[in-house]
């Protein structure tokens, strides 16, 4: 995250917090997109896209390249959201259980295997 020079590290928190309760008052698909696509630059919101996909990926066991494969996305971006899911906040699994996309399974301790596998 790009530090602030002129926000405390409480302000920070706060203005995360705004974001987070801004994101749960949308009520579709289409307010969420319209909202994201003011919000982030097309580049910002098609990186969040493609961590999505790796998501998905993921849960479907899917080795590291062939993720990288399907998705163009490189493969230390795929081992970051591996780790994420494995050992993050919780909330790709969280989303991805709630929409009924099974991330998650089999990820604790997976995250290192399917990483030695993607170098071989």
């Amino acid at each position: 995250m790009k530090p602030h020079r002129t926000l405390s590290p409480r302000q920070e928190s706060l203005t995360e917090q705004r974001l987070a309760e801004a994101l749960l008052t949308l009520r579709s698909v289409a307010e969420c997109r319209a909202f994201l696509n003011d919000l982030c630059t097309p580049a910002e919101l098609q990186a969040m896209a493609d961590r999505w996909a790796v998501v998905a990926d993921l849960g479907r066991d899917l080795p590291y390249r062939e993720i990288h494969r399907r998705t163009g996305v490189s493969l230390t971006t795929i081992g970051r959201v591996a780790r994420y899911l494995a050992a993050g906040h919780g909330g790709y699994a969280l989303v991805a259980s709630r929409l009924g996309r099974g991330a998650g399974r089999g990820q604790r301790g997976a995250a290192g295997e399917r990483a030695g596998a993607a170098h071989g």
